[in-house]
């Protein structure tokens, strides 16, 4: 079953952030994950979410969407997001 990161962000430190930009999609693609939504600003159409920049990143199973938020080389990665950006991350397994 396919699983999807849904990343919610709005750039603090773009100059720091570029960093994050230039690695992540190797890290990525090493747990066979793909981009479906890269950094786009969504339009909001119900509720009171109001997401700045959004991220959806599908990967072929839960293990590998859990092995890349877990990989001990890409942690540095992510302190420098949470440093440059105020965001929101989930986890979704995706339908059988």
């Amino acid at each position: 079953m396919k699983a999807y990161l849904v990343l919610d962000l709005s750039v603090n430190d773009f100059g720091r952030f570029r960093k994050y930009i230039a690695e992540i999609p190797a890290f990525i693609a090493k747990h066979s994950g793909k981009y479906i939504v890269q950094g786009v600003q969504p339009t909001p159409i119900e509720g009171d979410w109001k997401p700045d920049r959004m991220v959806i990143l599908e990967f072929p199973h839960r293990e590998n969407a859990e092995a890349f938020l877990g990989d001990p080389e890409i942690q540095d990665l992510f302190r420098l997001r949470h440093a440059t950006t105020t965001s929101r991350l989930v986890l979704a397994d995706g339908c059988t």
